[in-house]
């Protein structure tokens, strides 16, 4: 396997089988709570707030959890997270009547902590599994995790919707939580020890990075983030069903399809930035697609407001988007762990997707509130406006390749 250290490959395939076991049950999770509740009879609004400890946890999670990797090893945090899982999935067995809404909000939160802890530990681990002379390899390997991830996140949706209609919500909880348990035992027996333990143990004031490039890439990243969830999380779901009439199993399928060829795209971006042999991308790279990715949205936005035929505009207008917006995302990933010290590097990392978190709250919360007030136009607006602020952030980024891999520990670097 190209890039990998002779004795890496097993463990890559051991944390992309808990990468996506985790996933399933994330995307699975997410359709059945969205479904289920609807059904018993919650409101939009009440149903989006089931999610908003999810988000604000991943937040925390982020922030915190980087640290706890590099000073307890990315194996423990990785399988902290899938035994979080297995608990937030037991928390959703009981009857329908003991499911009062702060009980579904703290499951989704110790869902959103274990979905951050296993996200960080995956993604760090790679740095530390893929040869540091092979930037090229180390971008393949990325966007081959991380489109996978989102293509099974799609899937999971699918499985959700299905689950539901053949086994009922606690069934298919229960048994995503059986599933998951199991994967967790196998972790427990075969993931390398001590994977990402920090030389030096970084003490808690380190949670914020120290290199200038990651702490650029994770504002542009907060942008980034912010701009899809605007108008995708709560207005775009909202309009399709409200305003275009589409069914809530139409909504679903199309959500569902664009995240599993969002995720497909990102697997590919290797290919679609002209890197497929060698090379890898750099700051530049991530300048000039966040501002072809600007575009789109601002031109929704005009033919929207010009009474173009908002079904051709919408269906057509996100899978551009979805297109731009995978490779935009994929840069990124490929980037933060390219620069990311070696020793320690789950503390860039965990700081880079604290950020990513933190623009799908700030994007979830504007979502809701802009799109009761001014509707999907004025969301699409916004999200341009935050798509050209992380492409002018971007401009501050290294020009070119720079992975660190000999830097020293965040507790050794005075100030």
């Amino acid at each position: 396997m190209e890039g990998f250290r002779s004795v890496a490959a097993r463990q890559y395939f051991l944390i992309t089988g808990n990468y996506w076991a985790f996933t399933l049950t994330d995307g699975a999770l997410r359709m059945l709570v969205v479904l289920h509740f609807h059904q018993l009879g919650y409101t939009p609004l009440q149903v989006a707030l089931l999610f908003l400890f999810y988000e604000i946890f991943g937040v925390v999670t982020n922030l915190v959890g980087g640290w706890l990797g590099a000073r307890i090893g990315l194996n423990r945090t990785m399988n902290l997270g899938l035994v979080l899982q297995v608990i937030a999935l037991g928390m959703l067995t009981l009857p329908a009547a003991a499911l009062t809404v702060p009980w579904v909000m703290a499951a989704q939160a110790l869902s959103g902590i274990a979905k951050d802890l296993n996200k960080m530990s995956a993604k760090s681990s790679i740095k530390l599994l893929v040869a540091g002379d092979q930037p090229g390899a180390l971008y393949r390997w990325i966007a081959a995790l991380t489109g996978s991830k989102n293509a099974l996140k799609g899937i999971g949706f699918f499985l959700g919707g299905a689950l539901l209609s053949t086994l009922g919500f606690r069934v298919a909880v229960a048994s995503m939580a059986v599933g998951l348990l199991l994967v967790w035992l196998a972790s427990l027996l075969l993931l390398q020890r001590d994977l990402g333990k920090a030389k030096n143990k970084p003490k808690f004031r380190d949670l914020f990075s120290k290199s200038r490039a990651v702490n650029v890439l994770s504002a542009a990243r907060l942008f980034l983030f912010g701009a899809r969830d605007v108008w995708f999380v709560v207005a775009l779901p909202v309009f399709l069903a409200t305003v275009l009439q589409w069914s809530d199993w139409a909504v679903g399928a199309f959500l569902a399809s664009w995240v599993i060829g969002y995720g497909i795209v990102q697997s590919l971006a290797p290919y679609f930035t002209g890197r497929r042999s060698g090379g890898s991308p750099g700051g530049g790279s991530a300048f000039g697609w966040a501002v072809a990715l600007a575009a789109i949205p601002a031109m929704m936005a005009l033919l929207l407001g010009s009474n173009a035929d908002p079904t051709h505009v919408l269906v057509v207008g996100l899978a551009v988007f979805g297109i731009l917006f995978a490779v935009n995302s994929s840069l990124h990933s490929y980037l933060i762990v390219s620069y990311a010290s070696e020793d320690g590097v789950s503390l860039d990392v965990g700081f880079y997707y604290m950020a990513n978190a933190l623009g799908r709250l700030f994007g979830t919360v504007l979502s809701g509130a802009v799109f009761q007030a001014s509707g999907l136009t004025a969301c699409l607006w916004i999200s341009a406006g935050f798509v050209a602020a992380s492409a002018l952030i971007s401009l501050a980024l290294p020009k070119h390749h720079a992975t660190i891999t000999a830097a020293p520990a965040a507790s050794d670097v005075d100030g």
